[in-house]
């Protein structure tokens, strides 16, 4: 379960053995599970586990803002 990402009090994670599509899990207070290409191409939140909105916002914002490199962490761990 590597973490890719740490910003603020948040760590973003790909686990190794994980399944299509590309997705994130970040934490911090709890889990947000967000899909790196939702249906309208951007990420989106698929899970929220534990956290209140506000970390579930500004987890979305960062894996908006690093989606392409996410994207390619992605790959690399399960291409």
């Amino acid at each position: 379960m590597p973490t890719v990402l740490r910003e603020a009090s948040l760590r973003v994670v790909i686990y190794t053995e994980d399944h299509p599509p590309p997705h994130v899990h970040v934490f911090g207070d709890g889990e947000t599970k967000i899909a790196l290409i939702g249906r309208d191409g951007a990420p989106e939140v698929v899970r929220i586990v534990g956290a209140d909105r506000r970390e579930s916002r500004r987890a979305l914002e960062i894996v908006r803002e690093k989606r392409d490199d996410l994207i390619e962490r992605w790959n690399a761990i399960h291409g």
